[in-house]
């Protein structure tokens, strides 16, 4: 029984989004690995931008730089 963990920042997948992603990830595995779907497990998690760190500063941070 496969199981994928998808970490995404907080403020940027819609629920069609994350439906999508789910279903691609299930199909992956089937069509790459051969296993099935039913007993592929998708887990999503959603990570406050202030708890996701990257090269020593926090997400909002990079992108309060970057605008």
């Amino acid at each position: 029984m496969p199981f994928v963990n998808i970490k995404i920042t907080r403020d940027g997948a819609t629920a069609e989004q994350k439906a999508r992603l789910i279903q691609g990830v299930t199909e992956l595995l089937r069509d790459v690995l051969g296993k099935n779907p039913a007993t592929t497990v998708v887990v999503i998690e959603e990570v406050d931008p202030d708890n996701w760190g990257i090269g020593g500063e926090t997400v909002t941070e990079r992108r309060k730089r970057k605008a």
